[in-house]
């Protein structure tokens, strides 16, 4: 699978309207969103299903998150952009660029390098053009890494949750682990992760392409487009008739697929099926296709905000991000509607733990396209964000409790 590969991207700059397809002339933005991102509206996973097929048949290089509600798209080449907006006409799937918007996590540290290399091992990523990490696969948030002369020896607010295979885990060996659960584990500066080791998914060989990492997925590598297609085709079908919104990732030789956190299990998804079963269809369908499972790359990634007002925080990110709540009672968790972006998840400060009186070393970045910045920076003001500070395209908040959001729109 080729995931260090340079690309030609098309910037989102001067959104353009063109048959329904969204393009814009090259060059890279300076605030951050990035480059190339299309979303398209469609009313089934089967019909984004139906677009996402033509698109790596045009160019296996692309690379589609399909959703129940749409497809996001990132393009190769602009070369491709009348081809797919010609498809997109043709099955009725529409362009809509309101949706658009991307999430980055920023540590300062007074030392940069040895961070980079220890949230490189953990988060299993690739170095970043911008001396950052990326995640090669293109599902979870950039890290970017900033130099600070501000050495910060509290503890933070703001913590990563990573979920990975149990073989994935041991071989990153980030060090001898800490905490109640025995899983946390500190970079040189004391920022934390929980590195939780996944486990298959069920019982017995019906579902052993499958991986429980707080979700459960499956991650299939397949050898051509075609197959890509008609995997992703059947995974939609099966996936619509049982009413179960899977998240749907292609990716050059590759095609995951995810239920969300905690989306298998019955009090979350709210409906009338045993996922197992459902599971185990689906490895059916795949192994009958030729696609071969990769029990190693399965991961969750998810932010995790202890508070001492948990209302007023959680209110204030569900605001920012424009988020909805966990349906579950009691369970504190935001989710992404789009469906791709991570849980934030939220935890009532420990009253003992009065060490965290310090500006955090962690916050987080957030792009969106120029248009919607001014309504966006409105939202969060009125939701309890503290404006502290502004420059051309950049607007630094902070929630109730001083955790802090920059938010980036482009040049």
């Amino acid at each position: 699978m080729k995931t260090g590969r340079n690309r030609t991207w098309v910037s989102i700059r001067k959104l353009i309207v063109r048959n329904g397809f969204y393009s814009a002339g090259h060059g890279r933005n300076r605030g951050g969103l990035a480059p190339d991102r299309w979303r398209f509206d469609a009313p089934s996973l089967t019909d984004g299903a139906a677009l996402a097929g033509r698109i790596v048949e045009l160019s296996a290089e692309s690379l589609v998150d399909l959703r129940a509600t749409g497809l996001r798209v990132l393009l190769d080449s602009d070369e491709y952009a009348e081809a797919v907006s010609a498809a997109a006409r043709d099955l009725g799937v529409a362009a809509n660029p309101a949706v658009l918007q991307q999430l980055s996590v920023v540590f300062e540290s007074v030392n940069p390098s040895d961070v980079r290399h220890f949230w490189q091992g953990v988060l299993d990523y690739a170095p970043g053009a911008d001396g950052g990490l990326a995640d090669p696969l293109r599902r979870d948030p950039g890290v970017r890494i900033r130099q600070s002369a501000e050495p910060r020896p509290l503890r933070n607010r703001i913590h990563l949750d990573v979920v990975r295979p149990a073989a994935a885990v041991e071989q990153a060996s980030p060090g001898e682990p800490s905490g109640p659960f025995g899983v946390c584990h500190r970079d040189i500066d004391g920022n934390e992760v929980d590195l939780v080791p996944g486990a298959e998914f069920g019982e017995g060989i019906g579902t052993a392409d499958w991986q429980e990492v707080w979700s459960a997925m499956a991650n299939y590598r397949i050898t051509s487009p075609t197959q890509q297609r008609h995997l992703v085709a059947a995974v939609a079908a099966r996936a619509d008739d049982a009413g179960f919104p899977f998240l749907i990732d292609l990716r050059p030789g590759l095609v995951i697929i995810d239920s969300g956190k905690d989306q298998w299990d019955r009090d979350a998804h709210g409906l009338e099926l045993e996922f197992t079963d459902l599971a185990a269809d689906l490895q059916i369908a795949a192994r009958e296709l030729g696609a071969t499972a990769d029990p190693a790359l399965p991961r969750l990634f998810q932010l995790f905000l202890d508070a001492a007002d948990v209302d007023a925080v959680r209110a204030f990110w569900i605001a920012a991000l424009g988020y909805t709540p966990d349906r579950r009672d009691g369970v504190n968790d935001i989710h992404d509607p789009r469906e791709l972006s991570p849980v934030f998840v939220f935890q009532e400060l420990d009253a003992t733990e009065t060490d965290r009186r310090q500006r955090n070393r962690i916050h987080f970045e957030l792009a969106v396209p120029s248009d919607l910045a001014q309504t966006r920076l409105a939202t969060i003001v009125a939701a309890g964000g503290q404006l502290l500070g502004k420059s051309e395209h950049r607007w630094q908040l902070a929630d109730p409790e001083s955790n802090e959001l920059v938010l980036l729109t482009e040049a």
